[in-house]
């Protein structure tokens, strides 16, 4: 995550989705793994929140996020759309790097059911090597290990010029080399998709489902 990026369309469908998400489920936290690092000279970030047809509130949540570029009104989301989740930030003002950072990862609540979100500028690692921009396999295992049984990871995945059900069905099966129990759905939009991965085969079952509701109503494929 960029502060760059902040309130664009991609952003729209993020905040849309996971609000939607942590909701239906009836989970108590949304925690929100930023993984910050410094804005560069791209134009990525410019694009307008109404490219995603999110709701009316998310429209303009995003577009307070551009005009003020501040982390912390992310954590108004469920005032803005009337939930009842609380949503933390987990150590917001920590920058990721590719060396020194077993630490960001320690500390996730086990005493509620959460959606945990981790927002990395590209997604999962690839095939070869990693960088700041990426989350690891063995890292989603350690966050894995300190949540509940019912609660789940949801992880940004960027387009890599693969098809969305071709990634989705690499990273699903590499993940499941380093993490046999785990399960794992999908939904996508344009160059943006959510790998969502949990430890309850009972957990993936009910998202697949709400994906599927999601996508009755929203420009966004299931996987």
């Amino acid at each position: 995550m960029k502060l760059q990026y902040l309130g664009d369309s991609k952003d729209s469908f993020k905040w849309d989705y996971h609000d939607y998400l942590t909701s239906a489920l009836g989970f108590d936290l949304l925690n929100i793994l930023l993984m910050m690092t410094l804005d560069d000279t791209t134009n990525e970030g410019k694009t307008k929140p109404d490219w995603f047809p999110a709701r009316k509130e998310i429209i303009q949540f995003c577009n307070a996020l551009r005009t003020e570029r501040d982390l912390f009104m992310i954590k108004s989301l469920p005032t803005k759309t009337g939930a009842s989740y609380k949503l933390n930030l987990h150590k917001p003002e920590n920058y990721i790097s590719r060396n020194d950072r077993n630490s960001y990862w320690n500390g996730l609540p086990n005493h509620c059911d959460q959606v945990v979100f981790l927002d990395p500028d590209n997604g999962i690692e690839p095939e070869k090597k990693y960088n700041e921009k990426h989350v690891r396999y063995s890292e989603i295992l350690s966050m894995l290990k300190q949540i509940s049984n019912n609660s789940v990871i949801s992880v940004f995945q960027h387009f890599r010029r693969i098809k969305f059900t071709n990634d989705f069905a690499r990273i699903q099966e590499r993940l499941l080399a380093t993490i046999p129990s785990a399960h794992v759905t999908g939904v996508f939009w344009h160059q943006l998709m959510f790998v969502v991965i949990g430890k309850s085969e009972e957990s993936i079952s009910k998202i697949r489902q709400l994906n599927s509701a999601y996508a009755d109503i929203y420009p966004v494929e299931i996987i």
